[in-house]
């Protein structure tokens, strides 16, 4: 795992994330971005596969957090990433980079 410096920012596990089915279905690489979170989100949001996601408003799915250890046990590592953050990851590969304009 690649040295990360950025804020750290706890995400809280009983809110929820949007989470592409396709992730649950094992698509990689799996990306990650982080928004601002509010009362009802955690502001991440994950899909997988080398595609954009999706402008269907039923691409996400909302997910309590707790259940990433089912769906995508590969992105925990990145759930303290500060808003603004993204990830790609694989088994193989990680690259995690600051997202102008997301924070």
């Amino acid at each position: 795992m690649q040295e990360i410096r950025c804020p750290f920012v706890a995400c809280d596990l009983n809110m929820k994330v949007g989470i592409a089915r396709n992730v649950r279905e094992g698509a990689r690489p799996i990306h990650g971005v982080r928004i601002v979170p509010d009362a009802a989100i955690s502001g991440w949001f994950f899909w997988g596969g080398e595609e954009a996601p999706s402008d269907d408003p039923d691409f996400y799915l909302p997910l309590h957090g707790v259940h990433l250890y089912e769906w995508a046990p590969l992105v925990l590592p990145y759930l303290g990433l500060a808003p603004g953050w993204r990830f790609i990851v694989t088994e193989e590969y990680e690259d995690v980079y600051h997202g102008a304009g997301l924070d």
